[in-house]
């Protein structure tokens, strides 16, 4: 009974010959030969009753019927189309850098793609690649060393020149913030300063974008924190994929609710307990705008040196991360005249 043929793989290759097509099918076992059109294959070997591979002899640019000859017959006859294979050219990688981990998907433009047989990134395969057109392919980047590495294509024709380079960016790493905490309103500049900070496109406090940013070096950037409240780690995202996260806390406005007592004399000295909410980051306390010197005793309590002052009330004002909240007045007495 005669051989059959049910596919064959690759079904085309360049004029030149020289292609290593497997067929698959049924009764192969004793095959005499393989061939293309009229043209015996250059070599070929029987794997099995169901598997030959051949390699293609050369041939004009066309379709040729591929068949195996047998004792008992020759099979049914499968196309493979002779090209005329031009060396790709890779003319643009989009885009054209990513993280060292690999696994950016880019796409590659350019001529004489069809057949391409792989791709490779500094000699490394393509995790994934898949031919679109002649002018184009999409493919996945493995993992590689923080650097450039030339992009390669290579179909029957040969293998591009190394003109074009895909640029794996090493992860960015962040190591400190500072200050570390902002008011609920957001608007304060925090200087972020660690590695591989460059080109950076993002940076985001929590899932928030900063209101904005400016790169200083690969060390440093200069980042506005945008509203927000509790925690809100901030991280930065880089070519080379998403930093570590570091600390960043959104701080309530302090209030101020009472102060014990709420009167003392013209002179210093006076212990005053200030009492409210959110005071636990105090920075500043001031009597009608004069700077006192104060202990944080909790997130509700502060004691604090009433400094001299005129006869009079006077707001008291406490400053925190959070913001300046004005409280009561505390009012100074004269000493009574003689």
């Amino acid at each position: 009974m005669p051989p059959t043929i049910s596919t064959i793989n690759p079904s085309q290759g360049p004029t030149t010959g020289g292609t290593t097509v497997t067929l698959t099918g049924t009764g192969m076992t004793g095959s005499t030969a393989v061939r293309f059109a009229s043209t015996n294959a250059t070599s070929f070997t029987v794997n099995s009753a169901t598997q030959i591979t051949a390699v293609s002899p050369p041939r004009a640019a066309g379709a040729a019927a591929v068949i195996v000859v047998h004792p008992t017959g020759n099979s049914n006859s499968v196309t493979f189309t002779y090209v005329v294979a031009t060396v790709p050219v890779v003319t643009s990688v989009a885009p054209s850098s990513g993280p060292t981990s690999g696994g950016t998907s880019v796409t590659l433009t350019g001529t004489g793609f069809t057949g391409a047989t792989a791709v490779t990134f500094a000699g490394v395969p393509a995790t994934s690649f898949v031919v679109n057109s002649a002018t184009q392919i999409t493919a996945v980047t493995p993992g590689g060393s923080a650097g450039a590495a030339v992009v390669a294509v290579t179909t029957p024709g040969g293998t591009s020149a190394p003109d074009s380079f895909f640029f794996y960016a090493a992860p960015p790493v962040l190591t400190s913030a500072s200050p570390v905490q902002s008011p609920t309103a957001g608007g304060v500049v925090v200087t972020l300063t660690g590695s591989d900070l460059l080109n950076a496109g993002a940076v985001r406090f929590g899932i928030t974008n900063a209101t904005s940013f400016t790169v200083v070096s690969a060390t440093q950037i200069t980042a506005t924190a945008p509203a927000g409240t509790g925690s809100s780690p901030i991280t930065v995202i880089t070519p080379g994929g998403t930093s570590n996260p570091v600390a960043f806390t959104y701080v309530a406005a302090p209030t101020l609710t009472a102060l014990v007592p709420g009167s003392g004399p013209t002179s210093a000295g006076t212990v005053v307990t200030l009492i409210g909410t959110n005071l636990s980051t105090a920075s500043a306390i001031t009597f009608g705008g004069t700077a006192a010197s104060f202990t944080v005793v909790s997130d509700t309590q502060i004691t604090a040196v009433a400094p001299a002052g005129a006869a009079g009330p006077v707001t008291v004002t406490v400053t925190t991360a959070g913001g300046t909240g004005p409280g009561p007045t505390y009012t100074r007495v004269g000493a009574p005249g003689i």
